[in-house]
């Protein structure tokens, strides 16, 4: 019997991202960090406070209505609310789902950005957590009702009445759309901005807030660590991230990929093993083996052959596609194995992810471009060519429309 699972997101607080920047010569592009960097950008100042902008002074990067490229734009910020701070943006991840958004068809303007590390400019007068100059990290929920079973519980992205998004939403108290971080400054409830812990990389850091919440939930739910079997299907921007955060609790880490190509990074990350699911020798090796399985395969595919590798009692979590799923009912009987998916975090958890991440310097490996090269970035992602993520610099927008080069 074969079961079909709808899985639909009313713009859910997801990141789908596959697996590199080669515009040319990347010493005209910036800082690029290496694989795995952990540290202060190379050759960027200290992160301090700058003064606050005037709310019609804010510069970023917006689509039109039926715009699928990005333009600079003005963009008109509100004045703080008492529980606000106002954030200088200095680093933006760029994510499969900001891809989406732009070519979806739409009715209004669009500012992506749902990931990002910055520095608080200012702070509303009932803020106690933060002042001007700390630095903060903002993910793909700044809001939500506060007061219903899951948000009591700390799982604000399970809102019953579904969490305001940083982009692409509806602020709660006015009405108005949010525009995300593709921008030189945020304004958020302090409640939903986190403090950025010393010793990690802001630029580095900025994927944890979406690719990494998103599968640090499922293997935290699922009791990852010292004794547990987990394999990570797929090896991009969700993928790399979940085999980084299940290597640092512990557990004994594969890689599921179609190619063998992998095999080094997957290595590099500190996977055990790489399990070629295009060798039908190796799955069927490796059958009922896995305690957890992480999905982050963005595209849609048949989930039996991962559910096969599921051991007794364990689950399958699906975190990369988000269409319509089927399920064969005997992949489940057989070992009584689960299948549960996740998106996002809730306040608590994402507090602690950064810090488990602070303390065993699990960071995501990026690709820091300038902002102007944002549709150039957009294009590659399309093609699925990044290992792992984008990230924006900012900093080029304190400047009046810079030069770009060709790419």
């Amino acid at each position: 019997m074969a079961i079909t699972i709808a899985i639909r997101s009313k713009g859910s607080p997801r990141a789908h991202q596959p697996g590199g920047l080669r515009f040319g010569d990347r010493s005209q592009l910036g800082v690029v960090h290496p694989l795995g960097v952990g540290h202060q950008v190379p050759g960027r100042p200290a992160l301090e406070a700058g003064p606050r902008r005037e709310p019609d002074e804010v510069t970023g990067w917006l689509a039109g209505e039926s715009e699928p490229a990005l333009r600079r734009a003005t963009l008109q910020r509100r004045d703080l609310r008492d529980d606000d701070i106002a954030i200088r943006v200095d680093y933006c991840g760029v994510c499969h789902t900001d891809l989406h958004s732009l070519r979806a068809p739409r009715d209004a303007a669009l500012v992506p950005g749902h990931e990002f590390t910055g520095v608080v400019t200012a702070a509303g007068p009932a803020v106690t957590r933060f002042a001007a100059g700390d630095p903060v990290a903002v993910g793909n929920i700044v809001d939500s009702c506060g007061k219903c079973s899951m948000c009591r519980r700390g799982q604000e992205n399970f809102c019953a009445e579904f969490p305001t998004l940083t982009y692409g939403g509806t602020d709660r108290h006015d009405g108005s759309p949010t525009l995300g971080a593709f921008s030189r400054e945020y304004v958020v409830r302090d409640e939903f901005a986190y403090r950025l812990p010393a010793g990690l990389d802001p630029a580095a850091a900025a994927p944890l807030l979406c690719a990494g919440i998103t599968v640090w939930e499922p293997l935290r739910a699922l009791g990852a660590g010292p004794g547990t079997r987990v394999a990570v299907a797929g090896l991009g921007g969700l993928g790399h991230l979940a085999v980084k955060l299940s290597v640092a609790l512990g557990a004994e880490t594969t890689v599921i990929s179609r190619s063998p190509d992998k095999a080094a990074d997957a290595s590099r990350l500190g996977a055990r093993d790489l399990l070629v699911s295009t060798d039908p020798r190796q799955p069927a090796a490796a059958r009922d083996r896995f305690d957890i399985v992480i999905d982050t395969v963005a595209v849609a595919h048949d989930i039996g052959p991962h559910l096969r590798l599921v051991a007794l009692d364990g689950t399958l979590s699906q975190v990369g596609h988000l269409g319509p799923i089927t399920v064969e009912a005997m992949d489940l009987l057989v070992g009584r194995k689960k299948l549960t998916s996740a998106g996002s975090g809730g306040r608590a958890g994402t507090a602690a992810m950064l810090e488990f991440c602070a303390r065993h310097d699990v960071t995501a490996d990026v690709e820091v471009v300038p902002s102007a090269h944002v549709n150039d970035v957009l294009e590659r992602l399309a093609r699925n060519d990044v290992r792992y993520r984008f990230v924006l610099d900012l900093a080029d927008l304190d400047h009046e429309d810079p030069p770009q080069k060709a790419v």
